[in-house]
């Protein structure tokens, strides 16, 4: 098949390291399915993620980038449950293994969820990643519940518009925090206030809340335990943060993969209550320009890829 494969990340993330080629069939070992990719997309820093060696220390050699992604179940690996050859899914991989920027994808069925019907393929390549970031933020590690209070650094990027519908969807009040330029997208996409953090004094504005969601890191992490109320909690994907505070929870993780939750979250796309968020879509053969411009331009929204 053709894939995109990074040998040796070089140049800005890695992106020089890039290379359009002939790459191995993937097989599908118990319980995974081969999907037929017709999207894929991306997280621009992924190409220097710590992912070189498997989970036994092993060099894994060129690995195939971009960890969400859509397709058509074409087989089934031995014991593979919950999809069927034929269905139209979804889906985010283990990060441990090939991803998605290849014509066919080898992938654990369990991660996989029906695809959105409501939305093409290109739409729903560009949601796995943000949409389980930002479930697993608010309600997992974050414990949101309705008629609280929840701060979203970042809320018009792409994991912070995610977190903006599905926080707003599940009766908080949302206040949205980032450049001045993100002010109109952000209220549109359903928060009750915008605050521009370029402004001095931005917690002052904010004032106390049940809890902080991050996704910009650095110093507005570092002053955002000022704002958690006690025993409310501050969830980030950026960085640990070591905070004198003992009367909040912090919280730093990576998203999993989860067919369970992208089934809940395909619900919500077709009742019109989370929308995909594509910024620019190039071919496959395209994939090091798409790094790139992801990279490098103010690009809204994920960048996909099709075969």
């Amino acid at each position: 098949m053709k894939a995109v494969r990074i040998h040796k990340p070089e140049g800005l993330e890695g992106i020089e390291g890039l290379v359009y080629e002939d790459a191995p069939d993937p097989q599908p070992a118990i319980g995974d399915a081969l999907v037929q990719v017709r999207a894929a997309s991306f997280t621009p820093t992924e190409l220097t993620w710590p992912l070189q060696t498997d989970r036994a220390g092993h060099d894994r050699g060129p690995r195939i980038p971009a960890h969400e992604g859509s397709g058509v179940v074409v087989e089934l690996g031995y014991g593979s449950a919950g999809v069927s050859v034929g269905d139209e899914v979804y889906g985010l991989i283990d990060g441990y293994r090939d991803g998605w920027a290849a014509e066919y994808v080898a992938i654990e069925a369990r991660s996989l969820a029906p695809k959105p019907t409501t939305v093409d393929f290109v739409e729903a390549a560009a949601i796995p990643q943000a949409g389980l970031t930002s479930w697993q933020a608010l309600f997992d590690h974050g414990h949101l519940e309705s008629d609280q209070t929840v701060v979203i650094h970042g809320a018009g990027g792409g994991v912070g518009s995610i977190g903006v519908e599905l926080a707003r969807g599940a009766g908080a009040h949302v206040i949205g925090t980032g450049r001045a330029g993100a002010r109109e997208r952000v209220l549109e996409l359903g928060a009750d206030d915008f605050v521009d953090l370029e402004q001095g004094g931005w917690e002052t504005a904010v004032g106390q809340v049940d809890l902080v969601y991050d996704a910009i890191g650095g110093d507005v992490l570092a002053r955002s335990a000022a704002i958690v109320k006690p025993g409310g909690a501050l969830v980030t994907i950026m960085a640990p943060l070591q905070t004198e505070r003992d009367d909040i929870r912090v919280v730093h993780f990576v998203r999993d993969p989860s067919g369970a939750q992208l089934r809940d979250i395909t619900r919500l796309v077709d009742q019109g209550k989370l929308r995909p968020q594509v910024g620019a879509v190039y071919s496959l053969t395209d994939a090091r320009e798409a790094f790139m411009a992801k990279s490098t331009q103010h690009i809204p929204g994920k960048v996909v890829l099709t075969p």
